[in-house]
């Protein structure tokens, strides 16, 4: 008897009616009647379980009946089709307790709030709904790569420990050997002779390898230390930064759009059960939403012209929209469906954008754009960045940048410069748009917030 998955049932389809099948993977629910008894079995290979039916006429009958609820086993039977419901079950000669579970395992087959799944976050992945999110979180990952190496972009890994903060945004971890609890600590004393931290960005690096490979594109952990609980920020996060030479804010924009609907096509295709399934959690038809998202041109307006729809609005705003001010999240939310599902808003104010962005011709403002969908608010933000040394130089210097540590930035001007852009993708906020999850905590594997990094 051949050793098998539930994937080669149901996605490869190699096994058909009344073979014989071996399987290992885990108890979900087990409902036990006198004469027989129904095991919902999963081994997580695909989003579907799988019935497997036994009765008293196996020599275990009793000892099967025990087993409880999350216990690993292995299964040996026939597949047969339910005369009940048309769907696959298994028809049990065999079943294998591996591993036991106590009667006091949690995660119990029954609706559980997800505060409490986020407590036990080692064994949520077990869960239907977990199951579903963490697979779309694989499927998008495989997708972003697929879509990049497809078009010959080098995958660059960028540091994870730096002495500059790319932001500018001065919320970075210390990383030290020194012993930071004394008073005043010498950095120069430090295992890098300078003040270090986890990295916030890829972008910097990323454009010195643009200046090389043309099209780049990184893919990997960032850390801010935001004293943040809201439901869209986390301490450590993924983030999907290109960086593209030879190219201005129109084309960077139309790669945006591309990319964005590659990604969410090849959900579409490869996980039709698990949007099924979270949009029956989520009460949103997730599948139509991206498919019209696809199938629908995004709309492309000026930071100020946006502000002119929103002034003009027939909604009273709690916060007032204004000229030359970023948008609050009751704004975004206005936008995207006004214009549909999405909408990219660019030529931002100057003076609440990063040193890096070019400054238009106006002086006001920058080639910078932010992508706001409908459910998920901002989820890309992207610029053409200044290539003009003095430019930048200046810019750094109005900001209170330290120009001295970013020296070979800025000599990126110098050698051969030429007009670039990029964006940067929050990987878990593009998950949170496919799956409608409304957490950003639920939809990575384990959360790391303020006061939270136990798993």
């Amino acid at each position: 008897m051949k050793k098998i998955e539930l994937q080669d049932i149901f996605l490869k389809k190699e096994f058909g009616l009344n073979e014989e099948v071996s399987l290992q993977g885990w108890i979900r629910n087990h409902r036990k009647q006198k004469q027989m008894g129904f095991i919902d079995f999963f081994d997580g290979t695909v989003f579907e379980s799988i019935q497997v039916v036994y009765d008293e006429k196996m020599t275990n009958f009793s000892e099967i009946s025990g087993y409880r609820v999350g216990s690993s086993i292995e299964v040996q039977g026939k597949l047969i089709q339910s005369e009940y419901n048309n769907s696959l079950e298994i028809v049990a000669t065999e079943v294998t307790l591996i591993g036991d579970s106590p009667e006091n395992f949690p995660l119990q087959p029954k609706k559980h709030s997800l505060e409490f799944l986020r407590e036990i976050a080692y064994l949520r992945p077990r869960s239907r709904l977990f199951q579903a999110v963490f697979r779309v979180r694989s499927v998008a990952a495989m997708a972003v790569h697929q879509y990049f190496q497809d078009k010959n972009y080098v995958y660059v890994h960028t540091p994870l420990l730096t002495t500059n903060d790319g932001e500018g945004a001065g919320e970075a971890f210390t990383v030290s050997a020194l012993d930071l609890s004394k008073e005043k600590a010498d950095f120069s004393k430090d295992f890098f002779g300078k003040q270090a931290s986890l990295a916030v960005t890829g972008q910097l690096e990323g454009e010195a390898f643009a200046m090389a490979f043309k099209n780049i594109y990184t893919f990997g952990p960032t850390f801010r230390a935001e004293n943040s609980n809201t439901k869209t920020h986390l301490a450590e996060f993924w983030m999907i930064e290109p960086e593209i030479a030879f190219c201005e804010l129109p084309e960077l924009m139309d790669l945006q759009e591309d990319f964005l609907k590659y990604v969410v096509k090849m959900i579409t295709e490869k996980c039709a059960s698990e949007l099924k399934f979270l949009s029956q959690y989520n009460q949103t038809d997730l599948l139509d939403r991206h498919l019209k998202f696809v199938d629908t041109q995004i709309a492309r307006v000026t930071h100020e012209d946006a502000i002119t729809i929103l002034k003009n609005a027939p909604v009273k705003f709690e916060f007032t929209p204004e000229y030359g001010e970023d948008l609050a999240k009751e704004h975004e939310k206005y936008l995207s469906e006004h214009f549909g599902s999405a909408v990219f808003i660019y030529n931002w104010p100057k003076d609440i954008k990063a040193f890096y962005m070019k400054v238009n011709d106006d002086m006001k403002t920058v080639a910078a754009v932010d992508l706001i969908v409908v459910g998920s608010g901002e989820l890309m933000g992207g610029s053409q960045r200044e290539a003009r040394y003095e430019q930048l130089h200046d810019r750094m210097v109005q900001m209170g940048i330290p120009s001295e540590d970013l020296y070979w930035y800025l000599n990126l001007r110098k050698f051969g410069t030429a007009e670039h852009s990029g964006f940067g993708l929050g990987f878990e906020r593009l998950i949170m748009f496919l799956t409608g999850m409304e957490n950003i905590r639920d939809v990575i594997p384990f959360h790391r917030t303020p006061q939270c990094c136990e798993f």
